[in-house]
This record gives structure tokens, sequence and C-alpha cells, in this order.
């Protein structure tokens, strides 16, 4: 594969933006705003729900209300959060507060959703006014991981009204920050607020052409980095409407249904690098095994490609029973998935023991779709779980009356998510959509937990779910999102405790078990309730968004 390689940038002392460094790029398309009361609505019957340049992009400014409303949810006294987290390199303290949040960004968050330009790229354009609100998003953005002090507040705000400053002209710049807040307001319990900017950055992406093999080349500057970055947008923001989509159950991932010939984006070292290869096209990928094709395609393609069978399960009428055509034909596509994954990309752990974001994200989300493929066809009641509404309304699952191989998928998956916790990696350094997926598997883990007794497979149960509320604690330190989440989950394991105490004290209940398995159980379940009580002790969050948003 040929590479291309974009310039080494130039060397930049500072990230402020008074820097006198030359501008690389122009911003990208440019579009009018015109009226919001133009704008589609999510309520468009499925289908291609935008003709070219046909719908608008809301030039509101945002009100003191709107301004108001974030003030409760990013006060004051939000500031850094203690524990690993923090692990910002020894002389961050000395650059300028602008500095100190871009490069918070850079550390902590970047290559979760990685479009924006690496940042020695980045640095390059700094001065030209299309990147204010990029930067101003980033900046805030990467104070979340950091003390700030009183600028939290300041810093959304200003984010928010560049991005919506109505002379503003909307480019793709406009688009990658508000791809940033879209993803911050979702972890943060904003869900509504998300959806509406996601609305918003649809419909201009679709305006501007993102979606189009020609966008990138037309506004890179022939410069291959740049380029790559364009690429990025487009699938990240299609892959952040699947997420949202798909963990939510509220929206129904638009783009999904928007033609697109937009070429895949490549690995994550040689986008960081600038040695971009020649891009390859999803048909190469989707055809591979049919074509020969023995090239290497990045774990971001794979990504997308769970994105894309996302989509379809999401696309499936209603299913009829377990026997229903659609449920195999998604259960084939979920399974090809995995069976012709190159050996590299089998675990989201490199060789050398370095996390694959892209590839973490990817079986992340193929395990998410099994869950809500079988789930409804299992053997798990969910009415113990009824509660957990965090991140999607409650689906009832009936009992049935045999171990069936839905049970076994959906058991199964839920495990694995549990296992993806356990990488030796910082579980900040995943997308905070993972607080979705994991409260998914606790749904299942718990809904076991509470139906069956298996003495050689409870307590293997049990590790699970603490180890679901562990990650939790770990997460909610900056997602407030998780920290939902898991006191609903410390609720639910609770209820569930009584029930099984109040169901032990009956002796019909221990027929055919010894005096010694009896005492381990009930042991067993005290330590866990225990560790449950006492988890949100642990590791309670301090400051961040984790406290703030309660």
């Amino acid at each position: 594969m040929p590479q291309v390689t974009s310039p080494p940038p130039p060397s930049t002392a500072s990230s402020g933006e008074g820097s006198n460094a030359p501008v690389l790029m122009d911003p990208g398309a440019v579009v009018k705003t015109v009226l919001p009361s133009q704008r589609p609505s999510f309520g468009a019957p499925s289908g291609v729900p935008y003709a070219t340049g046909a719908y608008p992009f809301d030039n509101a400014p945002p009100t003191n209300a709107d301004l108001q409303l974030y003030r409760s949810y990013f006060p004051d006294n939000a500031a850094g959060v203690s524990g690993p987290k923090q692990q910002i390199p020894p002389n961050l303290e000395t650059f300028s507060l602008a500095d100190r949040c871009l490069d918070s960004f850079f550390y902590h968050f970047h290559a979760s959703h990685p479009f924006v330009l690496p940042k020695p790229y980045l640095l390059t354009l700094i001065g030209e006014p299309s990147l204010e609100p990029l930067l101003a998003a980033a900046r805030w953005v990467g104070s979340l991981f950091i003390d700030v002090g009183s600028a939290r507040q300041a810093l959304f705000q200003e984010a928010y009204q560049l991005i919506y400053e109505p002379q503003r002209p909307k480019d793709g710049f406009v688009v990658q920050a508000m791809m940033l807040l879209i993803v911050v307001l979702d972890g943060s319990c904003e869900n509504d607020k998300a959806r509406e900017i996601l609305g918003d950055a649809e419909t201009l992406a679709v305006q501007l052409g993102l979606n189009t093999r020609a966008f990138a080349s037309h506004h890179g500057r022939n410069l291959p980095v740049m380029e790559e970055s364009w690429r990025r947008t487009w699938w990240d923001l299609f892959i952040i409407d699947a997420m949202i989509a798909g963990v939510h159950r509220v929206t129904n991932f638009l783009l999904f249904d928007v033609p697109s010939d937009v070429q895949l984006p490549c690995e994550e070292l040689q986008f960081l690098s600038g040695n971009i290869p020649g891009p390859m096209t999803l048909q190469d990928l989707e055809n591979k095994e049919f074509s020969g094709d023995d090239r290497d395609f990045s774990s971001f393609a794979y990504r997308i490609l769970c994105g894309r069978n996302l989509g379809r399960f999401m696309r499936t009428p209603p299913m009829q029973g377990p026997d229903d055509d659609n449920l195999a034909r998604i259960e084939a596509l979920l399974t090809n998935w995995r069976l012709h994954l190159p050996q590299n990309k089998k675990d989201s752990l490199q060789r050398n023991g370095v996390l694959d974001e892209m590839m973490f994200q990817a079986h992340m989300m193929m395990h998410a779709t099994s869950i809500m493929l079988h789930q409804p066809f299992s053997q798990l009641d969910t009415t113990p779980t009824q509660a957990i509404t965090s991140c999607a309304p409650y689906q009832p699952v009936a009992t049935g009356n045999v171990f069936n191989a839905h049970t076994r998928h959906t058991i199964t998956s839920a495990c694995a998510i549990s296992e993806l916790i356990t990488h030796r990696v910082p579980l900040l350094s995943h997308t905070h959509f993972f607080t979705c997926v994991i409260t998914l598997s606790s749904i299942v883990h718990l809904s076991k937990w509470a139906v069956f007794f298996v003495p050689h497979d409870d307590d293997d149960l049990r590790q699970k779910i603490r180890l679901n509320i562990g990650a939790l604690n770990k997460l909610s330190t900056v997602w407030s999102a998780a920290n939902g989440a898991r006191n609903q989950i410390r609720a639910v394991a609770r209820d569930i405790y009584q029930l099984k105490k109040q169901q032990q004290n009956d002796p019909q209940f221990w027929i055919g078990y010894s005096q010694q398995e009896m005492l381990n159980s009930m042991a067993a379940d005290d330590d866990i309730i225990t560790e449950v009580e006492n988890a949100d002790m642990l590791q309670r969050p301090q400051h961040g968004m984790g406290s703030g948003m309660q």
C-alpha cells in the first residue's frame, strides 16, 4: 500500500490562539444559515432523510436561559478529579489554562473519538477564525479531566456560543465541535440537549457533503492527514449516531440511511504520524472474502462494520418469535464479523499490551447488539431489573421454560462485556458509551442472579456483578451517567439480595445441597451485598462531572 506522508507540521511553542502559526487548510465548505423552523424532525419516516442542500442549520444564538441551564451542571466547584485518571504530564502545570485544557483533551479524550487532527497538525491552524469553535469545544472537554476551578462553566459557554454564533459560517470544524459537545453532554446525563445538537450536526454534515468522498479531497489542501481527518469526521459521527441510538433506544440512527461513499479511515498510528496510506472503500472491506483481497483494513474500519450491523438490526421489523428469519439473519452478520476478523483484531489489546480503542469499541458494540437481539427471546426474566432505566427504557422479557440458545447468546455476550473491563488499561481511556454497555451487561447478570441458583456458577456470576459495579465507580469520577447507572444497579442488587435471603429461609430451597454448600452460598451473597453497599465509599467522585451533575 503506497504511503502518502503529510509534511511535518512546524514546531509551535504554544497552542494559544494568539499564535501566528501558518494556516495549512481552508475550513471546508461553508453554508449559509436559514430558518430553524425548517429543520427536519426526528419523527421523519425512515429512508433517505436528506436531499442535498435541502435542510437548514439552526442559526438561533444561545439564550441566557440556555446558558443558565448548564450552570447547574458544570458548577464552579467542579474541579479536577483525584486518582489514577489525573495522569497529566508534569510540565503541564506551567502552561496557560487554554494550553492545559487542550493538552488534557489530547491526552485523555482524543483516542476514544479520534477525528480531530492530531495535535501537532492542529496547532498549525491556530489563528484561523474557523477553528475557534473546535478549539473551544476541545478545551472544555479537556477541562473535565483536570483542575480548572471555576473556569469550566465559562469554557462550555464559550464553545456553545461560538458554535451557534449567528454570523459564523457553518463548516466542517463546526461539525467537529458539535460532535465533541454531543459525546460529553450524553455522558453527563444531558441526553435531550445532546440529541438536539446531534440533529443539527447531522443536518449540517449532509448539507456540507461530509458524506461524500469529494469533501475530503476538496478541503484537505492536498495534505493527506487533513483529508483523513475529514473522513474520520463523517465516520465518527456515524458511530456516535449509532451508539446513541443503540444504547438509549430513543433516536433511530438517521445516518444509517444517508448514502455515503466516504473512504475508510486508516490505522491510528498512521493518522497520528501523518503517514496516510491510500484509502480503501467500504465495498473493498465488505467484499473482502469474495474478492480475495488480502489487504489489511484498519480497526476503525471494523468498528464501522459493527455500526452498520447495529443499523441493520435497528431497521429489522419487529420479530415474531425466537425462530424469526430476521433474527437468524442478524445473528449471521454478527457471527460473520467475528469469524472473519484478522488474528490481530480478535482482541482489543495489541501484542505489546497497548489498547486498540477502535477494536475495543467494535467488540463492545458487537456484544451489545447481540444482547439486544437475543435477550427478548431468552429465559431471563427482566422484571427484577425494571428500575434500571439510566440508559434506556425498561424492556420487559418474560421468563421462558427452557435454557435456550438465546439465553446462552445473551449470557455469553454479557460476560464478554465484563471481560472487557479486565483489560489492564485505564477505564477512563474508553468512550463514555461503555457505561451503557456495562449497564446492559449488568441487567443480564442481575436477571440471572435473581432467577437461577447454580452453585458451580454462582460465584462467577457474583464476581461479574462486582466487576461491573467497580467499573462504573471508576467511570463515575468523570461521567455522571455512570454514577446514575451504578446507583440503580446497586439498588436492584440489594432488592435481589433481600429476595434471595427470604427464599433461603425456606428449607425446600436447599434440597440437594450439602450444609457446606449452603453456608458457602449464603456467605458469598453476604459478601457481594457488603461490597455493593460500600462501593461508593471506595471510589466516590470527589470533583468533576460525576458530582457536578447530581
